[in-house]
């Protein structure tokens, strides 16, 4: 899993956040704002959102009309299945998600269409620990 990780965040610019919150004390927010100050652009997707970190908030991933390299979620582990569904749709390199967030079979059928996957894992976290010297 660390190649995967470290493959993933080297190589990523853009991440779709599905389930970016607007509360600043929810990790669906903070990760994602901690990325943003690491120089990733940060694309919010939440239905209920205008805008977040100065970008357009978007419904759903195939309403991003620029290239996803990454597609982070936050979302409950039985509500995966269609977010991976979106993501091999769009094209998307890899999917991360978030820590407590696992979903064998959407993994298995993302890997199978290509994509890198990360379950159960701060991205956050593994960034520090892959940024450190």
């Amino acid at each position: 899993m660390d190649n995967d990780i470290s493959k993933i965040l080297a190589n990523t610019k853009q991440i779709a956040v599905v389930g970016f919150s607007r509360r600043p004390s929810r990790a669906g927010y903070y990760v994602p704002a901690y990325l943003h100050e690491q120089g990733y652009r940060i694309i919010p997707v939440n239905p209920y959102l205008d805008e977040a970190l100065g970008e357009k908030a978007y419904p759903d991933l195939p309403s991003i009309p620029d290239e996803v390299d990454l597609v982070l979620i936050f979302q409950r582990s039985d509500k995966v299945p269609p977010f991976v569904d979106q993501a091999i749709a769009i094209e998307a390199k890899a999917v991360w998600m978030q820590l407590g967030i696992a979903n064998e079979s959407a993994a298995v059928k993302a890997r199978a269409a290509g994509l890198d996957v990360v379950q159960n894992a701060c991205m956050m976290v593994e960034h520090r620990r892959w940024a450190r010297p």
